[in-house]
């Protein structure tokens, strides 16, 4: 008897539970996806680019302004989206859409998106396990490198095309430093307050980064052309004195994983300590 009121009650809360969800950002449509939700995914962002089930979902617009129209029209039970000055939460709360907003700021606001996102689509079980995996697999990470040195990595965030000047990288309060710390690195500019502060180039040399990850310049990573690529390499070049220069680590191409803070960001996190640390067998 016991069992059987048990399911007649799971049965109702999978029934209570949103069946219709839009997706606002990237991360929150992969960690749809990685809680085995993409089925009740009905609407997503023109970011949301993985896993590949997403693209076919129909489009809410961009990820910064989405098209309210759109989404209304997709009647969702739930928006999901990421905080933000726009206040899209007071916004559908007057157009009666129930919305949930989740941080992405730092690691743990990531962390906790994971329970967030899965108490709001009604399995919140699902978060759990889903944070403990990536948990699992970053202590794996870390274990693997603790006895190794410790490189100083720069990460360029952005700069101005052709030229080593508006630069910006990777700063103290950006999950992208959590993870690099993670990966058995230095970040160049962990005591940075600002997530991606602005730096000079006088700066850079008076650091000097064991490896240099820079992003700039590549738009589409997979479409670089090798001449693009060698053209970044010549402006580091440039100042030889750099350790990065020397040793030959200054690393491009860079991948839409460190910038989409759901699930994989273990897989960035994976990346970066395969850059620090070519030694370890991966």
């Amino acid at each position: 008897m016991r069992l059987l009121i048990a399911l007649v009650l799971s049965a109702a809360a999978l029934a209570a539970a949103p069946q219709r969800i839009v997706s606002a950002a990237p991360a929150i449509t992969e960690t749809l996806f990685a809680l085995g939700l993409g089925d009740r995914v009905v609407g997503v962002t023109t970011h949301c680019r993985f896993p590949e089930e997403a693209r076919k979902k129909p489009k809410i617009g961009g990820y910064l302004k989405p098209n309210i129209e759109a989404i209304v029209a997709l009647r969702p039970d739930v928006v999901i989206a990421e905080r933000s000055s726009s206040n899209l939460a007071e916004l559908f709360a007057r157009l009666k859409i129930h919305a949930v907003e989740v941080d992405f700021k730092t690691l743990p606001d990531i962390f906790a998106s994971f329970q967030k996102i899965a108490e709001a689509a009604g399995v919140p079980e699902r978060g759990l396990a889903l944070q403990n995996s990536i948990t699992q697999r970053m202590d794996q990470i870390r274990s693997r490198v603790k006895a190794y040195p410790h490189p100083k990595l720069m990460f360029v965030v952005g700069r101005t095309p052709g030229a080593l000047t508006g630069l910006f990288a990777v700063g103290g309060a950006s999950y992208l430093s959590d993870l690099i710390t993670t990966a058995g690195g230095v970040n160049a500019f962990a005591d940075a307050t600002a997530a991606y502060p602005k730096v000079t180039l006088e700066e850079v040399l008076a650091r000097d980064p064991d490896v240099i990850l820079d992003r700039a310049d590549m738009g589409d990573q997979s479409a670089a052309t090798e001449a693009q690529k060698r053209a970044v390499i010549d402006l580091w070049r440039a100042y030889p004195m750099l350790k990065a220069v020397k040793q030959d680590r200054v690393i491009l191409g860079v991948s839409d994983i460190f910038f989409v803070p759901g699930p994989r960001i273990v897989d960035a996190a994976q990346a970066f300590a395969k850059m620090l640390h070519p030694e370890v067998k991966w």
